[in-house]
């Protein structure tokens, strides 16, 4: 009997993983199902502002001070100042257009846009608001669900072009004013070490995080349970799961292209 307690609680667990993956599979091909039909949603514009324009400042913030750690540890990193002049700007310009740039301005947006979808969403379901919403004959999921998962998958593309040229001048602004290189040297640099190559890497990344944020926001807000502990349960399961799936498909993503 000692031993039946930890097995039961290893089946159980895994018998709970299995069924979150299963429920999660069938909500993400139900809402591409439903994204790929065109139709008109009225909610898209809201939300594309609240996701997009309302989230600017602190993606912004968050890249530009990104920028300005990067050339200060890359330049502290060289032993040689010459070196480091040549190739501090390259390591900004890669690495916020190959990894920083898409995963922190994901990482920003599911923390802001993502919680706030899951909360929103969640308090509609306990307060029984989606269950009005049938017998209005109207179809919550396209109502409700795919206008977010669009709004994640067009703006965070979008946010990521803006976080890298941000994240960019911030190291520029670093290396000049305080590491003191030089501007002409500095932008040169950068400008010969971008290839198309990573600007397709970092904005493929966006689609497939915004697409996971949405995913993951909608799922965890459309299945709340039991009320306003729901809600908060719901809100941080939504930022967790979204979090952590972006980091495996950043790996996956960047195994592929490499």
């Amino acid at each position: 009997m000692a031993t039946a307690n930890p097995i039961a609680a290893v089946g159980a667990v895994t018998l709970q993983a299995v069924g979150l993956v299963g429920s999660l599979s069938t909500f993400a091909g139900q809402a591409i199902r439903n994204m790929l039909i065109p139709r008109t949603y009225g909610q898209f514009i809201p939300q594309a502002t609240f996701v997009g324009f309302d989230s600017l400042p602190i993606i912004l913030l968050t890249a530009f001070f990104t920028g300005g750690v990067l050339a200060l540890q890359s330049y502290n990193g060289f032993d040689n100042a010459t070196l480091a002049g040549s190739q501090v700007p390259k390591v900004v310009a890669l690495s916020m257009l190959r990894e920083l740039g898409p995963v922190l301005g994901a990482l920003m947006l599911a923390s802001r846009a993502g919680s706030a979808m899951a909360a929103q969403l969640g308090t509609m379901r306990v307060t029984e608001q989606i269950d009005a919403l049938y017998t209005l004959a109207v179809n919550p999921f396209r109502y409700l669900v795919v206008p977010r998962i669009w709004a994640c998958v067009l703006m965070l593309p979008l946010l990521v072009v803006l976080a890298n040229i941000v994240g960019i001048f911030g190291g520029y602004v670093v290396a000049k004013h305080v590491l003191h290189l030089p501007a002409h040297q500095y932008l040169t640099q950068t400008w010969s070490a971008i290839e198309s190559d990573d600007i397709t890497i970092g904005l493929v990344k966006a689609l497939v995080f915004g697409f996971i944020i949405g995913l993951m926001s909608t799922y965890h807000g459309f299945n709340t349970r039991n009320g306003a502990e729901g809600v908060g349960r719901a809100t941080t399961s939504a930022v967790v799961y979204a979090a952590v799936t972006i980091l495996v498909a950043d790996y996956l993503i960047t195994s592929w292209f490499v």
